[in-house]
């Protein structure tokens, strides 16, 4: 049976249905794509994202990090930049699964701590090969889970990625449709060196 959820995605009102396959659909203002997941690659974290899915746990929520050619953030904030309370633990890092951050493949957003990932998720925009799983001796080398991909609709993952973008109080790369200001003490970023599509995925809190 198809299960509709109501989300912000691309700072819009839109709908995500998920099928038993399982895939995603998320429908924007900007059109539909469709996420093929991949439980057999990445068990816990599928099944994670699927019962956020399921509960409402990205309703009313916006891609609040949007970096053109590099990669489309969600999942974690509202449209006015608030945070939402997080239903589930953090995940065990998945990325030693062998799938790589190939375009349209998505994976999850984490801090500089390799088991910190929750809810948040990344659409890659391009082939981003330095953020595959290279070493888990070193916590800079463990990479990012790649769970599922794009396998319908990457036109329109590309037209979010063109959508207009600015500073949000101490929140960069923030749609410009979410204007609220943070608290000082939710901004937490966690760059490379390097040019700023180099920078390092990281979930705000």
């Amino acid at each position: 049976m198809l299960k509709k959820i109501s989300v912000f995605t691309a700072g819009l009102l839109a709908a995500v249905a998920v099928w038993a396959a399982p895939a995603v659909e998320f429908t924007t203002n900007l059109g539909k794509f469709t996420l093929e997941l991949y439980p057999e690659k990445a068990p816990t974290t599928v099944e994670f994202f699927l019962y956020n899915a399921k509960h409402g746990f990205y309703e009313s929520t916006i891609f609040h990090r949007v970096i053109d050619g590099f990669m489309i953030q969600g999942g974690g904030f509202s449209r006015a930049m608030e945070e939402k309370k997080v239903l589930t633990p953090a995940l065990k890092n998945e990325a030693t699964n062998g799938l790589t951050n190939d375009r349209g493949t998505v994976a999850m957003a984490r801090t500089s701590d390799p088991h910190s990932a929750r809810v948040q998720f990344f659409i890659n925009l391009k082939n981003n090969d330095f953020l595959n799983h290279r070493t888990t001796g070193d916590p800079r080398g463990w990479g990012y889970a790649v769970f599922g991909k794009v396998t319908q609709g990457m036109d329109v993952v590309d037209k979010i990625a063109k959508v207009p973008t600015g500073s949000a109080g101490y929140y960069e790369n923030v749609q410009n449709q979410a204007h609220h200001q943070p608290r000082r003490h939710h901004a937490r970023t966690e760059r490379r060196e390097g040019p700023e599509d180099r920078c390092q995925l990281h979930r705000l809190r």
